[in-house]
């Protein structure tokens, strides 16, 4: 059955659709779906998010090479809570959705909150995965980051912050990413200052930025998604993530003050043969909005390519 129509640029719109599964419902887009021809990347989304903003995460994935498998996370936009509340129950989601595809192996990319139920994926189901790229993923314990103050916690989590923030960061893009910054980075004056000039003169970056927002908004059809995980992620340590064996690759920003950097220290030191790839100065967003961008999205398509070529 058919979804909603999502925005993620202007250039870039996409219709999702949702299907009855043996778990439960679930709601997704596959690009070029006819072509079986093509392996498919599926991208685990982070908080406050869904369908659009996997979409957004996977925008640096070659389209020419791959298909791209998006998905609303339980309790996220018109995925139910009930369809997999648990973190094992998210990950068995994405297996539900595969045989409901007829996909029998993927690659797979989280962000952030998504990072929970992909490695539990990669550790239950090996043999449905190629390799796993874990972008600033969450790999244990994990509570609202102290920067996030209670003005910042209301414009990105109530419908009327969100759009407060959506107009201001029109008129005020400096202003903008200066609190984005602020709430999910370790960065001295200099160095905020350094990446609000990035962001604001780099079109791809001021690009992302906005999208970003988008797929945050609104709030309230990603809220249930949003509380599940702060409930399950404050009752975890860390994640047996030593049981990994597929290839992996864990990349992360060493100024993160949301997912902190010893998530992927943690999760790069216990994989077997993991790669690493640490983006300097990096925030939460530095694979997407950073001076390294560019170079860190270059060594993750390689890597993709360079397991591709050996299935």
């Amino acid at each position: 059955m058919k979804g909603t129509q999502y925005e993620i640029f202007d250039d870039l719109t996409f219709e999702s659709k949702v299907i009855e599964t043996k778990q439960g419902k679930v709601e997704y887009f596959l690009t070029d779906e006819e072509n079986k021809d093509k392996p498919v990347v599926l991208c685990s989304h982070g908080g406050i998010g869904g369908v659009d903003q996997a979409r957004l995460m996977l925008e640096w994935v070659n389209k020419d090479k791959y298909r791209l498998l998006c998905v609303s996370r339980p309790g996220y936009l018109l995925t139910p809570l009930e369809s997999g509340q648990g973190i094992e129950g998210q990950a068995d989601l994405f297996v539900t959705l595969l045989d409901s595809l007829a996909i029998e192996k993927i690659f797979m990319v989280s962000a952030s909150a998504g990072g929970p139920p992909a490695y539990t994926f990669a550790m239950k189901y090996p043999k449905k995965l190629f390799g796993l790229i874990a972008i600033d993923s969450v790999s244990g314990f994990y509570d609202m980051p102290e920067t996030v103050g209670p003005i910042s916690a209301m414009f990105f989590t109530s419908n009327l912050g969100q759009k407060i923030l959506k107009t201001i960061g029109r008129k005020k893009p400096e202003w903008f990413a200066s609190e984005i910054f602020k709430s999910e980075s370790y960065f001295t004056k200099n160095q905020l200052r350094k990446h609000v000039n990035y962001v604001t003169t780099d079109d791809d970056a001021k690009k992302f930025m906005q999208a970003f927002m988008n797929s945050m908004n609104p709030y309230n059809t990603r809220k249930p998604g949003t509380e599940n995980d702060m409930e399950l992620y404050r009752l975890l340590t860390h994640l047996e993530v030593e049981k990994i064996t597929v290839p992996s690759l864990i990349i992360h920003g060493t100024h993160d003050a949301d997912v902190k950097f010893y998530d992927g220290v943690y999760a790069y030191e216990n994989i077997k043969n993991a790669q690493r790839y640490w983006i300097e100065e990096g925030s939460h967003l530095g694979f997407w909005l950073s001076e390294d961008s560019k170079n860190a999205q270059s060594y993750a398509q390689k890597f993709l390519d360079s397991i591709n070529d050996i299935t």
